[in-house]
């Protein structure tokens, strides 16, 4: 049957106290212990999702209920995760607040991997595929054309250089996630935040969505940002003038995720997650002391 919050967050903490302690002892090195308490709650929740999934009650719930029970687990591992975290390398500002966005993605793609609604998860792309098609249409466009051998040999080489340049770069077409809804490919990736760093980034994603763009009208792009827009730099500006994405921020992002899935994450966050409240005492002290609760916010 179904468990609550606290139920599981018992199940994980005994887990973990069981489990982590002995294990963490054995190295000096905080990024190993780090390393350890990460794989071995990441594969102690995959049990538990998975004994969920063959729970005759819960699978009699359908998507809905087979949901919210992989939510509540997966929230609970976060919660424990960050504690013991904590305990062998305790966070400054910059790994906490990164730690935290990093969390959101997977937790927000599991509306999608068990929708209310109807959709298909996919597989992207493949570039060299995707290159190879657009070559021949263009070869075998310029070769209609009432020209001379001459200058269509020219107008070839002259399509080949740009491809050179792009292939140099190593594209690849894969994003945080894939699906067809409606028989429309969307392609979508989402992010915390946008600072500083981001320039790379965001010219790679301008790149592949416009690729992306050429294949098909029917293929979209979504970008999926967990920050408020006024939060964000002038590099999330630059993908949302672009003719390329659909740019959803904040409470937007969970009304975009609502209307494609079925599913309302945001009441799901609002009535069952409470941070401050879920971590344990020892955790909450040391986030405050070092200033750091503020960054719990999802």
């Amino acid at each position: 049957m179904a468990k609550s919050k606290q139920e599981y967050l018992g199940i994980f903490r005994n887990f973990a106290q069981d489990h982590l302690i002995n294990v963490i002892k054995r190295s000096e090195d905080k990024s190993q212990k780090a390393a350890i308490v990460n794989r071995c709650l990441v594969n102690f929740r995959s049990q538990r999702i998975e004994q969920v999934k063959q729970d005759v009650c819960v699978k009699s719930l359908g998507n809905l209920g087979l949901l919210n029970e992989i939510l509540m687990i997966t929230y609970v591992s976060y919660v424990v995760m960050l504690e013991y975290r904590n305990k062998v390398w305790p966070y400054d500002y910059m790994a906490f607040s990164r730690r935290v966005g990093e969390l959101w993605e997977p937790f927000c793609k599991l509306a999608f991997q068990f929708p209310i609604k109807d959709l298909k998860l996919i597989n992207p792309p493949n570039f060299d595929s995707v290159q190879k098609q657009i070559k021949l249409n263009a070869s075998q466009y310029i070769d209609g054309l009432k020209l001379d051998d001459a200058t269509k040999v020219e107008l070839k080489r002259y399509f080949a250089i740009p491809w050179k340049m792009v292939d140099s770069g190593g594209i690849k077409l894969a994003l945080d996630l894939h699906f067809e809804q409606n028989k429309i490919h969307y392609n979508c990736d989402f992010k915390s935040g946008f600072n500083s760093n981001e320039k790379g980034n965001t010219n790679r994603l301008l790149l592949v969505a416009s690729i992306y763009n050429s294949l098909s009208e029917n293929e979209k792009t979504i970008l999926f940002v967990r920050q408020p827009e006024d939060k964000n730099n002038n590099y999330l500006k630059t993908l949302k003038r672009s003719p390329y994405w659909d740019v959803y921020c904040a409470n937007d992002c969970y009304e975009a995720i609502k209307n494609f899935t079925g599913f309302d994450l945001r009441g799901w966050l609002d009535n069952n997650v409470n941070w401050s409240d879920d971590i344990s005492e020892e955790f909450r002290c040391y986030l405050n002391k070092e200033s750091l609760i503020q960054y719990l916010t999802w």
